[in-house]
């Protein structure tokens, strides 16, 4: 049966900061590739090396910030000031000049991975813990439903509001804009975001950053690592086509109004995945990852045979909310099983499970796929790589994986989850 109702002051910092949060990262995710792409270099490894050293910095970064804030009881500053700091970083990208490519590439690295620390610090350590704080095993999943669905909310406001601004070459207040209400956000959650006390860890700070990464502690909690492993092969399968996506679009499809079919995806998908949220407290979340998976597959499938606008749009929101209802389930899935003194603690295991490990592998698998493809278009006398259908294929592949995992998950018993539940 579903838990408590979800009171509205939860609703709205769930939204305010998780939205706020998914803007910055859509800028790191997606527009930070399509801007080193557009005015300094074309290179597939020079955007995976982006990719992948940003997810080591954000990794880095909450596993040290999410054992900082469970010993120390409190999440609110870490998120309001790390918001503050987060978006100066993001506003900073539109600084950086492109007179010479290796010293572009190294500046947007280096700056890629300070913002990517900052914002691991308040968003994945810190209110993912505060989130898991304030939720219990009965509503996690329409929580995690509606977190799951902001991601892609973020892309539909980023390509609706701004998008004409990176069209026409207006980078610099681009960054501004998201990094000023990145930053203002987290103003306002230092005078309004209020605490929920957690037990503390016992033990040394160093002893709670390891505790996590040791085998003793995957043998005592075996269903959280499986469930976490299911979330980096769900995750590395998304990596392989994610990085590359805005450009399939826009240079293979030659979709002209690619916004438009995005935007499509993003409010189809959005939906489905707000209005299963409720269907995974009912269900259980670990009981749906499979088939939300299963939907995600199919929808890769469909998606490398789109052709057109409308083809495209179907085959997008299919894979979309297969996405992110697998995504909503697995998370769900990690709170219900996460020790009520370990929340902070395991966001940094989840970002080496669900981001470490997925932005290192994926991106390098597409770009070794777009590579081998070897099919480019010639811009301005350029000669540009381009991504190909292909991608979609390998996701497939590495998406098979999951299977393994998840049947595990269902024959190991776990005294946590059952006692949640109870």
């Amino acid at each position: 049966m579903p838990g408590p109702v979800v009171d509205r002051r939860l609703w709205s910092w769930v939204v305010i900061l998780g939205l706020t949060g998914q803007l910055a990262w859509t800028v790191e995710n997606m527009y930070l590739n399509v801007f080193v792409y557009e005015t300094i270099t074309d290179s597939p490894t020079v955007l995976a090396t982006l990719v992948a050293s940003s997810a080591l910095a954000a990794t880095t970064a909450t596993l040290l910030a999410g054992a900082a804030s469970d010993r120390a009881g409190r999440r609110r500053e870490l998120i309001a000031v790390g918001y503050v700091l987060w978006g100066a970083c993001t506003a900073a990208f539109g600084l950086v000049g492109a007179e010479a490519v290796t010293v572009a590439v190294t500046v947007i690295i280096l700056l890629d991975c300070l913002m990517s620390a900052l914002g691991a610090t308040a968003n994945d350590a810190a209110f993912n813990a505060w989130v898991t704080d304030s939720t219990d095993v009965g509503n996690r999943g329409r929580v995690d439903g509606v977190l799951a669905t902001l991601p892609l909310l973020a892309m539909l406001i980023v390509f609706g509001a701004l998008d004409p601004l990176t069209r026409g070459g207006h980078w610099q207040l681009f960054f501004a804009i998201v990094g000023g209400v990145t930053a203002l956000v987290g103003v306002v959650a230092w005078f309004g975001l209020t605490e929920t006390r957690q037990p503390r860890p016992a033990g040394t700070y160093l002893s709670s950053v390891l505790h996590g990464l040791r085998p003793s502690t995957a043998r005592s909690n075996p269903r959280l690592y499986l469930a976490l492993a299911a979330w980096a092969v769900l995750g590395t399968s998304t990596q392989v086509f994610l990085p590359f996506l805005i450009i399939y679009v826009q240079r293979y499809l030659d979709i002209d109004g690619y916004a438009i079919v995005l935007a499509s995806v993003l409010l189809g998908a959005a939906a489905v995945s707000v209005a299963g949220g409720r269907v995974l407290d009912r269900v259980g979340a670990a009981r749906a990852i499979l088939p939300v998976v299963g939907v995600y597959a199919v929808g890769l499938v469909a998606f490398f045979f789109a052709r057109g606008m409308l083809p495209v749009i179907g085959a997008g929101i299919v894979l979309m909310s297969g996405f992110m209802l697998g995504v909503a389930a697995i998370s769900a899935t990690v709170r219900n099983l996460t020790p009520p003194d370990r929340a902070g603690q395991v966001q940094g295991l989840r970002m080496v499970f669900a981001i470490l490990v997925p932005m290192v592998v994926g991106p390098f698998l597409g770009a070794a796929v777009i590579v081998g493809a070897d099919e480019s278009f010639v811009e301005l006398g350029v000669v540009k790589q381009v991504p190909t259908p292909w991608i979609f294929v390998a996701a497939l592949a590495v998406v098979m994986l999951v299977v393994i995992p998840l049947r595990l998950l269902d024959r190991v018993e776990d005294p946590l989850l059952e006692q949640a539940a109870a």
